[in-house]
């Protein structure tokens, strides 16, 4: 139970007021159109409403200093404390709140913000102290927050404080106001947080059916985060009441949302990069404006200021030249490494367009005869040979996307998280999507890695390892033979998994070769099987990547253990 909670509170969200947009752009406007710096004050507000928040900084820091007016600096410091919070600048943000006047029309949202940040740096009394004025006072406020955030805030105050019953008391009420509003994404969180109230004072019973009705809710939406927090803490739950079936289903569902939500990071990522760029170049552009006004008043000057600033000049020529030198001599370093890089992907795509073309080939002839003896009704060679489509279709997937992870290491995508990681948990996952390959060649599968054997490996690299070294395993077993998973401990520090099977094992030569240091690829000669060699060439990569260590033991017609020693984690 001390787990499952420890998991659960940081699920705790803090609500934002949502209902201020529309009345703070309407306000805005009206003191756009009034004031002298129109165009500066539109191209701040656009800045702010596309969410440009770096923009926005720039240029209200620029007309920060040209205004005296305290309304509209009010509205600047507003929207400055906006960006800051939403770049999760918390001190800076907390500091341009501060200098909103209370003359400030919006000066509600101004308190709820302050309060919010308290709350997320953990200053859970200064920010009840702010909610619970804001609640005193709501119906004397024209512009009014959202009444279920500032509620929610107050039971998130008094749990943190540990008073239970009155954290349950605020955020029962804020949930059903949210309720009556169909608020889903609202709704998803105040579940959540009710549940880990009743957790936090072993009401099991309470809790369960919240966290239930957050995961039933969690599927109408489409946020990724939502998801995976739902189908954790229903994973979490059913762990806890040792139904590890059901436990393994929302794990794999966890597990599904992550995936979702790492591809939409790496989109998102992308998307930032390339907003920093248009940042940088708008800053270049305004840092050019201001090099040219100084250079005319420094013609006024004279001759003297002239020769000065020609001095400058000639200094700074001469410090472009040697930064143009410095990088042209890294585009010559990099366009080497593209060109080595363009030789091993030409020849990549050589082995695996002609692997796919004979898979295909394979595929083709074998659904003739499937479309032969079905005219023929010969029912009973049909099985053979739809295990044997199954089988050619399978070793093109685990190709493509053995291709698709060679690429993302070749172009530096891939993030590696080194932690401490339950080996006996993933190889219960890993075999469990396996074991309907196991049965199509009738291979017997045991898994004897030791329960509670923790090593240091980045979780994700983990399985696709695992899942190459298994794909091998069952390829080069014959009908019934066995595939047995095991681990040993080395010296102190050091944890080996072994992956052995009872196949056609290997040559001397072939497990030299296969161990070779070289990022070139091989082809594996088989003539049964289609492979290209990049699987093992995967696997040596990010074993290398996990500071673990690759031996191969094998002997020709006797079968092939893979071991794997990685980093021990206590």
């Amino acid at each position: 139970m001390h787990i499952l909670r420890t998991i659960l509170v940081l699920l705790f969200t803090v609500h934002l007021f949502s209902q201020q947009k529309d009345e703070l752009s309407v306000e805005f406007e009206k003191i756009i159109e009034k004031h002298q710096q129109k165009e500066d004050l539109k191209r701040i507000h656009t800045f702010f409403k596309q969410k440009e928040w770096d923009s926005t900084l720039i240029h209200s820091y620029v007309l920060l200093k040209d205004t005296k007016d305290k309304k509209l600096i009010n509205y600047i410091h507003f929207l400055r404390a906006r960006s800051f919070k939403k770049k999760n600048v918390l001190d800076q943000s907390l500091k341009e709140y501060q200098l909103i006047s209370n003359a400030f029309p919006f000066y509600s949202y101004t308190k709820g913000a302050i309060g919010q940040i308290y709350l997320l740096q953990n200053k859970y009394k200064k920010a009840l102290k702010i909610f619970l004025d804001l609640e005193k006072n709501y119906f004397n406020i024209k512009y009014k927050p959202q009444q279920s955030a500032i509620l929610h805030n107050i039971g998130l105050c008094y749990f943190h404080l540990s008073k239970f019953k009155e954290a349950e008391k605020y955020l029962l009420n804020s949930t059903s106001l949210q309720e009556k509003k169909k608020d889903t994404i609202l709704l998803i969180g105040s579940y959540m947080d009710i549940a880990n109230v009743y957790y936090e004072q072993y009401k099991d019973n309470e809790a369960i059916p919240f966290f239930k009705k957050a995961y039933e809710l969690s599927k109408k939406t489409s946020n990724f985060k939502i998801k995976r927090k739902a189908a954790l803490n229903m994973a979490v739950v059913e762990e806890n009441r040792k139904d590890l079936a059901k436990a393994l289903v929302y794990r794999k569902e966890f597990e599904k949302w992550k995936d979702s939500l790492n591809n939409q990071n790496r989109i998102w990522a992308v998307a930032q990069v390339e907003k920093k760029l248009a940042v940088a170049q708008k800053q270049k552009q305004i840092n050019l404006l201001e090099a040219e006004n100084k250079l005319k008043v420094s013609q006024r000057n004279g001759f003297f200021i002239s020769s000065i600033l020609l001095i400058l000049l000639l200094t700074s020529g001469f410090f472009l030249y040697s930064q143009k030198s410095k990088a042209n001599k890294i585009i010559t370093t990099q366009k080497d490494e593209l060109n080595q890089l363009n030789k091993t992907k030409d020849k990549l795509f050589s082995i695996v367009s002609h692997d796919l073309r004979s898979s295909v080939n394979l595929l083709k002839k074998s659904n003739s005869n499937l479309l032969t003896e079905i005219k023929n009704r010969n029912y009973d060679a049909l099985g053979n040979i739809v295990n044997k489509n199954a089988a050619i279709a399978n070793s093109s997937y685990n190709l493509l996307e053995n291709l698709l992870n060679w690429s993302t290491m070749q172009t530096k995508q891939i993030y590696f998280n080194i932690e401490s990681v339950d080996l006996f948990s993933i190889m219960q996952q890993v075999a469990f999507n396996y074991q309907p390959l196991f049965d199509t060649k009738n291979i017997t599968f045991i898994n004897k890695v030791t329960p509670a054997t923790f090593i240091y490996a980045d979780i994700d690299s983990l399985k696709i390892i695992i899942r190459n070294l298994l794909d091998n395993a069952i390829k080069f077993s014959n009908e019934n033979d066995t595939i047995i998973i095991y681990n040993f401990s080395i010296k102190n520090n050091l944890e080996s998994l072994v992956i052995e099977d009872t196949g056609i094992g290997m040559s001397e030569e072939t497990v030299k070769d296969l161990l070779k240091d070289t990022t070139l690829l091989n082809k594996k000669r088989n003539q049964e099987e289609i492979g290209t060699g990049l699987g093992i060439h995967l696997c040596k990569t990010l074993i290398e990547k996990n500071n673990a260590q690759f031996k191969i033991e094998s002997i020709k017609d006797m079968g092939t253990k893979m071991i794997i020693s990685f980093q021990k984690s206590n």
